[in-house]
């Protein structure tokens, strides 16, 4: 099972995909992520830094949430360009401890969305990603608020909205 999300389905090994392959270290632990903050929009923070080997900056939104009944829930939203320039990629990176099986569901404004495996976990968190195609990059300009679903078991979702607002404005910025 891959990530639905209106995209294409993507393999970790793939992809390489690890919290490096982005350019960012990112830690649920303490729901931060390194690199520069070059500006925002809305709750959206657009971080940069340069990747080891790499010519240039790369870029990323980036989000970081918290279940507000339950504060060692959290969620960091990564949305970048791939050095290449060719796909646009959502990176969810979620506690360990998730129920892997289930996957990770979203809703943009209580429209169901799809859901997702997660392709990897690392000593910081499971990631879930996908390649964003323009359909679900619209959904995401145009919405309001978002609610990333993951399981501790196979009845308990948990719902952990983030707010929208910006994302669309700062899509547009990323180099």
């Amino acid at each position: 099972m891959g990530l639905r999300f209106g995209g294409r389905a993507l393999a970790g090994a793939a992809f390489g995909i690890g919290l490096a392959a982005s350019g960012f270290a990112l830690s649920t632990a303490g729901a931060s992520a390194q690199g520069q903050v070059k500006t925002t929009f809305g709750e959206w923070q657009m971080r940069c830094e340069t990747p080891a080997g790499a010519q240039a900056d790369q870029c990323a939104l980036v989000q970081s949430v918290q279940a507000e009944d339950k504060p060692d829930m959290s969620l960091i939203v990564v949305v970048l360009k791939t050095a290449d320039k060719k796909s646009r990629l959502l990176r969810v990176i979620a506690p360990l401890g998730v129920l892997l099986p289930s996957g990770l569901g979203l809703k943009i404004d209580q429209t169901d969305v799809g859901r997702a495996g997660f392709v990897r976990c690392t000593p910081t968190g499971c990631i879930a990603e996908v390649v964003m195609d323009d359909e679900l990059i619209g959904k995401l300009k145009s919405g309001q608020n978002a609610t990333f679903i993951v399981f501790q078991t196979p009845e308990e979702g948990i719902g952990i909205p983030i707010a929208l607002q910006g994302f669309g404005a700062g899509f547009d910025q990323l180099p």
